[in-house]
């Protein structure tokens, strides 16, 4: 839309792009995990399976400044990070060896002033990652079993400043307590900002692509709208008991779990009902009527700037993330006063709802959110298109080539057809991650065919491949400067590149040696 002529455009895609390597960055000892800047773009951090997380200073040449082991508070690695909005403290994840070898995760928040420990907090799973929801409160997770293929996830808000010294003030509250089904559970959290929806970097409106969304593979379902729910649900569900019992509160409930059990002693029920089937339907009807029902409107409004959007990936299926929730997070809850186990909750309430869900009918391997947080990025591997999953243990096959989909968090809809090029290998039964990033103009992700990959934002076309040695697990842009990109192997090197432009201007700033000036000086010793 800035674009003045074509020739001005031929320029920028030719010329501003991050595709010339400039440095390589081997001072990590095994695989690259993650990258993360500072909002300033002065530093920039990396975590890695050497159990470090490095803190590098954004030179013209990179240097290294700071290298935490996290090795004596038994982490097994670092897998990713993320400074606050100032600046001033660093959120490190990492997996955490418990008793019995039972490996969870934990966060540590390192002040940057004197890189000094402030805080570990447990986090369980150890892919929920955690994330910042303001300057000095962070979001955890907690896992809780309930049956085989039923748990219940839990979202804690923390104070970063663990030992506060006054006795009446909470370093802990929990947000949220959500019902998992079908061996699912709550990973990727991420906070999306809605107060900057009204300025964004870059608005993709094109209305050939949102007619083209709504015959998408990817469904957009609303769980509080009952007006969505028939058109727009996914062909396949884990909620067919509940959907057939009426709403009448705690009774209907109870009739439905009475019934249940009657048809199941008197044989009504089909014999090829697994246990986990079983567990599952019982599941649905105990929760029915045990959930608080979701925030109306989602969608912001004028007087909703304040409110924030608590993203994660979750399911309904199986235990591979094939699902987006998201759920509001009101300004009276960003902060740790208050009860510690949050608002009282009647007994109906025992369970909290998604306000939204996308079902993205694959596995979804990374999420990265626009510098504006007006559209989320999602990489996934798409399921085949009929597939029908009977055992939430065993997902679907999933697909080589990685679809990069973009969803607008003002409408909830998808809003560009999904970016393709770059390819993952790693089975389904397996957990991993590909991170991706957003700049003003492009975006760019990692991929397992060695390759580290850009495109641009505004006309869906990839521009660049980026080699390495192995697997590009992340890619980060520089936030004051698109055309610097960062990108971390397997191969235990982070890559920098600059663009064509930024490397001439860098040249041209070289004093070049005045070789006319020495000869004439040589002459007149001689």
């Amino acid at each position: 839309p800035a674009a003045v002529s074509w020739y001005d455009e031929f320029q920028r895609l030719y010329d501003t792009i991050p595709c010339i390597e400039v440095q390589a960055l081997k001072e990590h000892s095994d695989q690259v995990l993650h990258l993360s800047f500072s909002h300033s773009g002065c530093l920039f951090a990396s975590c890695s399976k050497d159990c470090t997380v490095k803190i590098w200073s954004n030179d013209l040449d990179i240097s290294l400044q700071h290298s935490s082991n996290m090795r004596p508070y038994n982490w097994s690695y670092t897998q990713f990070s993320q400074f606050n909005s100032d600046d001033s403290l660093l959120l490190v994840s990492g997996v955490f060896v418990g008793p019995h070898n039972s490996s969870s995760g934990e966060i540590a928040v390192i002040s940057m002033e004197n890189f000094t420990l402030l805080s570990r907090v447990r986090n369980k799973p150890y892919d929920v990652f955690g994330c910042w929801l303001n300057e000095t409160n962070l979001i955890s997770g907690n896992l809780h079993r309930i049956g085989r293929v039923t748990s219940c996830s839990v979202l804690w808000l923390n104070n970063a400043f663990q030992g506060i010294e006054s006795e009446n003030v909470n370093v802990v509250k929990r947000l949220f307590k959500i019902q998992n089904l079908n061996a699912s559970t709550i990973r990727t959290v991420m906070v999306a900002d809605c107060s900057r929806y009204d300025s964004p970097d870059l608005l993709l409106d094109y209305e050939e692509q949102l007619a083209a969304s709504s015959t998408s593979t990817c469904p957009v379902f609303d769980l509080g709208s009952d007006s969505e729910e028939g058109e727009a649900k996914p062909k396949q569900t884990a909620e067919p008991a509940g959907q057939e019992l009426p709403d009448d509160g705690d009774v209907a409930a109870e009739d439905g779990l009475q019934q249940l059990f009657d048809d199941i002693m008197e044989g009504r029920v089909r014999a090829a009902m697994t246990e986990s089937e079983l567990e599952t339907r019982v599941a649905e009807l105990f929760i029915r009527n045990r959930t608080k029902p979701p925030e109306p409107n989602l969608l912001p409004t004028d007087s909703s700037s304040k409110i924030k959007y608590l993203i994660f990936t979750t399911g309904c299926l199986t235990y591979s993330p094939h699902q987006i929730g998201i759920k509001r997070i009101l300004p009276h809850q960003m902060t740790t006063a208050g009860p510690v186990l949050g608002e009282e909750r009647r007994s109906d309430e025992f369970f909290d709802s998604l306000d939204h869900v996308i079902d993205i009918h694959g596995h979804i391997i990374g999420m990265g959110l626009s510098p504006d947080h007006r559209y989320l990025y999602v990489n996934s591997r798409a399921w085949p298109r009929d597939c029908v999953i009977s055992d939430p243990m065993q997902p679907p096959p999933i697909a080589e080539e990685i679809d990069l989909h973009v969803f607008d968090l003002k409408t909830m809809k998808e809003v560009k057809r999904a970016l393709r090029a770059h390819r993952a290998y790693t089975p389904n039964e397996e957990c991993f991650f590909i991170f991706l990033d957003v700049s003003r103009d492009f975006v760019a992700s990692g991929a397992e065919d060695r390759h580290g990959y850009i495109w641009d934002r505004h006309y869906n076309i990839c521009l660049a491949k980026l080699q390495h040695d192995n697997v590009v697990n992340s890619v980060a842009f520089s936030p004051v400067e698109q055309e610097l990109l960062l990108t971390a192997s397997d191969d235990a090197t982070i890559k920098v590149w600059r663009s064509p432009r930024t490397v001439r201007v860098r040249h041209a700033r070289k004093p070049r040696p005045r070789k006319l000036l020495f000869s004439w000086l040589m002459n007149q010793k001689s």
